[in-house]
């Protein structure tokens, strides 16, 4: 049996779908991640910010 153009076709589709959605996976991950840092950076910042100053007026209002 001769492989021929046609008989690729299946398999080239097949491949080419299994690249894509490896791409689209790595891809995603990595904005996933990027985002992710962004928030993390941004919230942690928030939150330290405002611990930070309850802390603060506590220990001032505790010490004067």
């Amino acid at each position: 049996m001769k492989l021929t153009k046609e008989h690729l076709k299946p398999v080239r589709k097949q491949v080419w779908l299994q690249v894509r959605d490896q791409v689209r996976g790595q891809v995603r991950d990595q904005v996933v991640y990027q985002v992710y840092d962004q928030v993390k950076d941004q919230v942690w910042y928030q939150v330290y910010d405002q611990v930070r100053d309850q802390v603060w007026d506590q220990v001032r209002n505790q010490v004067y």
